[in-house]
C-alpha cells in the first residue's frame, strides 16, 4: 500500500519477532438452528402471545437484520422443563443461570478443542486461559470450568472477562496479545462463549427493544490460539496483531444498558447507537492506524473485521469511511449465517476473512495484507486492532 512503511511493517509475509499471531481459530454452535423465516410463528407460539401488532413487528424486524440463520440453546425440551421462562414477571434468574452456566461451558470447550485440533499442538502447551461471556454468572468464574472441561494444568493463567457485551471478542485478542508478547514462549488460549437464554422473554409492548434481540442475535462460541514467535515447523500463523487500543465515548453508559435481575438480563439499546459509531469511527480508526504507520488512503487497501453489530452500523460505517462493498463482506456474511453473536461474533468473521483471502490468492487476485479488527460495545466502547494477513 502506497504509504506504508515497509521497513517498520514489514513487507513479507513472514511474522515480526515478538509480535502476537493468531495460530488456530475454532468454534462451536448448540444443536438448535434457527431459520429466520420461520422465527416469528415458532416464538409466538412458544410464548402463547397472540398480540398481531407485535407479531407484525418482529416480521418486519427479521427481514431489516438481514439474518438468515441462528443457532440458539433454547429448545421446546428446555421450555417443557422450565414453563416459567415464557410466563412474564416470573424470578427465574436461578432456572436461567443454572441451563446457562453449562451451555456456555460446554460450547466453549467444543470450540476450544477443535481451535487446538487445528493448532496441532499438545494441550499442555497452553499457558494461559483468557474467556470472554456475558451470558453467566458464577463463583467460580466459567474459566475455572473450561479449564477443568478441557483438562488444562492447574498451573494455566486465567483471566476472566465477563459482561463486556459485543466488544467482548476483541478486547479478549487485546489481552490476549499483552499477555503472549510479555511472556515470551506463552501460548494463550481465547474462549468466547454466549447464549441469549439470560435474557430470553416473552414479547411485550413495554419492552420494544426485546423483538430486536430476538430477530437479531443468535448463540455459540469462539476460539484462538494466540502466541509470538512461532514454531516454524509446528506452527502455523494466520494473523499478526501488531497495535490494539481501547476508547470509550464519555457520557454514553446509558446508550447499551444491561442488568442482572430477577428475570433475567433487562437489556435496552438507544436508537442513537449506530449514529453515535458513525460520528467516532473516523476519528477512532485514524488514531488506531496511526499508531502502525498507515494513513486513511489506504482504508480501501486494507481488510476489515468488523463486528457485525447489526446491518445499519454496518451501513453507516461503511458510508461514513467511504469503503468498497466488499470490504465488510466477511461481516455481512457472519451477520447473516449466525446472527449477531456478541463476543464470538469476531471470531466467526475472522474465519470468513481467511476463505476470501484464500479464494483470492487461488483467483490471483490482489490479498489485502494490512486491516483492521473492530467491535464497538458497552460504554459506548470501541476497540480496534491493526494486524496482518500472515496466511499463506
Amino acid at each position: 500500500m502506497g504509504s506504508i512503511d515497509s521497513t517498520e511493517l514489514g513487507s513479507e509475509k513472514k511474522p515480526n519477532p515478538g509480535k502476537a499471531t493468531i495460530l488456530a481459530i475454532g468454534k462451536a454452535f448448540p444443536h438448535q438452528l434457527v431459520m429466520q423465516e420461520y422465527l416469528v410463528d415458532g416464538y409466538f407460539k412458544t410464548t402463547n402471545c397472540d398480540d398481531p401488532e407485535l407479531k407484525q413487528k418482529l416480521t418486519r424486524l427479521c427481514k431489516t437484520t438481514t439474518v438468515k440463520t441462528r443457532y440458539v440453546v433454547m429448545s421446546e425440551e428446555i421450555l417443557t422443563k422450565y414453563p416459567e421462562l415464557a410466563i412474564e414477571g416470573g424470578s427465574t434468574v436461578k432456572q436461567r443461570l443454572d441451563i446457562c452456566n453449562d451451555a456456555v461451558t460446554e460450547m466453549a470447550v467444543e470450540a476450544s478443542r477443535a481451535c487446538i485440533k487445528k493448532w496441532g499442538r499438545s494441550i499442555s502447551d497452553i499457558t494461559h486461559l483468557v474467556y470472554v461471556s456475558s451470558s453467566e454468572a458464577r463463583l467460580p468464574g466459567g474459566d475455572l470450568y473450561l479449564a477443568k472441561g478441557l483438562g488444562l494444568s492447574p498451573e494455566t493463567h486465567r483471566v476472566l472477562l465477563y459482561f463486556v457485551g459485543c466488544s467482548g471478542g476483541v478486547a479478549g485478542l487485546r489481552v490476549a496479545k499483552d499477555i503472549a508478547e510479555n511472556n515470551p514462549g506463552s501460548r494463550v488460549l481465547l474462549a468466547t462463549s454466549e447464549t441469549t437464554i439470560i435474557g430470553f422473554k416473552p414479547p411485550s409492548a413495554d419492552r420494544p427493544y426485546d423483538l430486536v434481540g430476538v430477530a437479531l442475535f443468535g448463540d455459540g462460541a469462539g476460539a484462538m490460539i494466540i502466541g509470538s514467535d512461532p514454531d516454524p515447523i509446528s506452527e502455523k500463523p494466520l494473523f499478526e496483531l501488531h497495535t490494539a487500543i481501547q476508547n470509550f465515548l464519555p457520557d454514553t453508559e446509558k446508550t447499551i444498558d444491561g442488568r442482572l435481575t430477577e428475570e433475567g438480563i433487562n437489556f435496552t439499546l438507544s436508537r442513537e447507537l449506530p449514529k453515535l459509531i458513525e460520528d467516532n469511527v473516523e476519528s477512532f480508526c485514524k488514531k488506531l492506524i496511526g499508531k502502525a504507520g498507515l494513513t486513511p488512503k489506504d482504508y480501501n487497501q486494507m481488510f476489515w473485521a468488523v463486528h457485525p453489530g447489526g446491518p445499519a452500523i454496518l451501513n453507516r460505517m461503511e458510508k461514513r469511511l467511504n469503503l468498497s462493498p466488499e470490504k465488510l463482506s466477511p461481516s455481512r456474511r457472519a451477520l447473516m449465517d449466525y446472527g449477531n453473536a456478541s463476543s464470538n461474533s469476531i471470531v466467526y468473521v475472522l474465519e470468513y476473512m481467511l476463505e476470501e483471502s484464500r479464494k483470492a490468492r487461488k483467483m490471483k487476485e490482489v490479498e489485502n495484507e494490512w486491516g483492521l479488527i473492530l467491535a464497538f460495545g458497552p460504554g459506548v466502547t470501541f476497540e480496534g486492532i491493526v494486524a496482518r494477513n500472515l496466511d499463506v
